[in-house]
């Protein structure tokens, strides 16, 4: 059974906190992936106790659910954003890197056509 990464928890869980009456399409055209996978991911968030949903009545539909973090669902995006926002700032920090290495090479790259002419 395929597990859900990290990020895909963040942002369903972020994205809950904030619109807790999302539908399913809304979070699957949120995160840009299928209504399944979110049908999934909700699934498994339940079964985790991270979020429960109840039904309310919709004018748009008969039935709809509004999706809410539990006390553990809201532990786990305090976690959850910790560690995305690590390994946000490690990406940073190695594209500063490659930043700094690429202008150096562009640099040298310029003097040394600038000494061909």
């Amino acid at each position: 059974m395929p597990t859900i990464s990290d990020e895909v928890r963040y942002r369903l869980l972020k994205y809950l906190a904030e619109h807790p009456q999302a539908s399913q399409r809304d979070l699957a055209r949120e995160l840009d992936v299928s209504v399944g996978k979110v049908n999934y991911c909700l699934k498994a968030l339940m079964r985790k106790g991270w979020l429960k949903a109840k039904n309310f009545t919709n004018s748009r539909k008969k039935s709809a659910y509004l999706y809410l973090l539990t006390r553990k669902g809201i532990e786990e995006k305090v976690d959850l954003t910790y560690r995305f926002l690590r390994i946000k700032m490690q990406e940073y920090d190695d594209l500063a890197i490659e930043i700094e290495r690429l202008a150096a090479e562009v640099k040298d790259l310029d003097a040394a056509r600038q000494q061909q002419r």
